[in-house]
């Protein structure tokens, strides 16, 4: 029956077949979002938090914080020790804004030492 719990699947699948047939066709595209779902999770437990963020400017740091640790953690990088990394270098660096002194410094970079790596390369 059409209605039912088995007939409500089938539909369902019929309608998701285009979608279905291109994560098939590309082994790289994962089945489901759970990575991306598990990588908001601190952000959506730490929401009653957020209140405490009661300034633009609190909220963009917030944002900016979540948005390294994230990235590091992408990459491959330890978070604590990754932003403990930037903190020493960062202040040190004679011009802030020079792109390729801040590309060294990038949780993708090479140039990252091992400490920082979950898995050493």
């Amino acid at each position: 029956m059409p209605k039912s719990l088995l007939g409500t699947a089938i539909t369902y699948c019929t309608n998701q077949w285009e979608k279905l047939n291109v994560f098939l066709q590309d082994g790289r595209l994962e089945i489901d979002n759970n990575r991306s779902e598990r990588s908001i999770k601190p952000v959506v437990i730490g929401r009653k938090n957020f209140l405490f963020s009661n300034t633009p400017r609190g909220a963009k740091a917030s944002a900016n914080i979540y948005s390294i640790v994230e990235t590091a953690k992408a990459n491959g990088l330890k978070p604590h020790l990754y932003l403990q990394y930037l903190f020493e270098r960062l202040p040190q660096l004679p011009n802030p804004a020079d792109p390729e002194a801040l590309s060294k410094l990038a949780p993708w970079s090479a140039s990252l030492p091992l400490i920082c790596r979950v898995y050493s390369k």
